[in-house]
């Protein structure tokens, strides 16, 4: 059975979700915007959702689901959407250049 990763939308985000309008397509979602959670077995998101629905941790809408394989789901009102990780692009290294001084000649 598929075991599927729960990560949190935090607390302060929910209402900014509830508020936003739905798109369709891929949802792009920010790491630090999330808690890492438990994990549950099911057989799909929806049996995970409907796994956790009557526990104290249900999931709620913006919550993600990650598969074995990374795959991201997102929980929305109309269901689980696909979704994936925005990273931020890495900062350049700060490049270098060696001057080479002429030493004046004897």
């Amino acid at each position: 059975m598929p075991s599927y990763r729960i990560h949190r939308l935090k607390d302060h985000l929910h209402q900014s979700f509830r508020l936003a309008p739905h798109v369709s397509g891929s949802a792009n979602v920010k790491p630090r915007d999330y808690e890492a959670g438990d994990s549950i077995d099911a057989a799909s998101p929806y049996a995970a959702f409907f796994a956790l629905k009557e526990t104290a941790e249900p999931l709620h809408p913006g919550d993600l689901l990650e598969s074995e394989g990374g795959v991201l789901r997102i929980y929305k009102f109309v269901g689980f959407e696909e979704a994936q990780w925005v990273l931020p692009e890495a900062k350049p290294e700060a490049v270098t250049e060696e001057v080479l001084v002429d030493s004046p000649a004897v």
